[in-house]
């Protein structure tokens, strides 16, 4: 099976305030359950993200982008990996607007 990056994108706006404890509750729990599901699935289990910063040829700063988590998951293709996440507890119940996954390719060159 080949490996995918999911990156939980929330909405920077929303990150201003906190749901409501029981808004808190049921998407904790139904993220739980997501996560037993799909346990055979999952590689790394990722968690949540902090601040940011940026390094570039400028040097190093401070930055935002509103990606809030990420989990490594396991699938036979792109599409199978991303169905993973079809009605997840992040955008279906917490105030997260989606989920892009990617494939983790390897790197290239004959050493690897």
């Amino acid at each position: 099976m080949k490996q995918f990056l999911a990156l939980y994108i929330g909405d920077l706006d929303a990150a201003k305030t906190a749901p409501d404890p029981a808004t808190v509750q049921k998407g904790m729990s139904a993220w739980g359950e997501w996560m037993q599901r799909n346990a055979d699935r999952i590689v790394n289990a990722g968690g949540p993200l902090g601040r940011t910063m940026v390094a570039s040829s400028n040097g190093v700063e401070d930055t935002r982008n509103a990606i809030a988590g990420y989990i490594v998951v396991q699938a036979n293709s792109l599409g199978e990996a991303a169905k993973l996440f079809e009605s997840h507890p992040h955008f279906a119940i917490f105030p997260g607007k989606k989920v892009e996954v990617m494939e983790c390719l390897p790197m290239p060159g004959p050493e690897h």
